[in-house]
């Protein structure tokens, strides 16, 4: 598999992050609130448009309770 660009491997990220809240069934504001993040911010996670901390994803994972491993292969990096 070639290397993957950053703002590629972030947009991964963020439709992962997407699709697992969906899974979950929750709205990005309702995520964005549990996890004590601006929902504006929340928006520009999923389009991959921020580098987002790992701090943040922690949040986000917890929230979604997943582990960090399972959001990296649903993003297939």
């Amino acid at each position: 598999m070639p290397p993957i660009k950053k703002n590629q491997a972030l947009t991964r990220l963020g439709e992962a992050i997407r699709n697992m809240r969906k899974a979950e069934g929750l709205s990005q504001e309702e995520l964005a609130l549990r996890s004590d993040i601006n929902r504006s911010y929340m928006g520009s996670v999923e389009r991959g448009e921020v580098n987002v901390s790992v701090l943040t994803l922690n949040k986000l994972l917890g929230v979604l309770k997943r582990k960090p491993s399972e959001l990296f292969k649903a993003a297939g990096l």
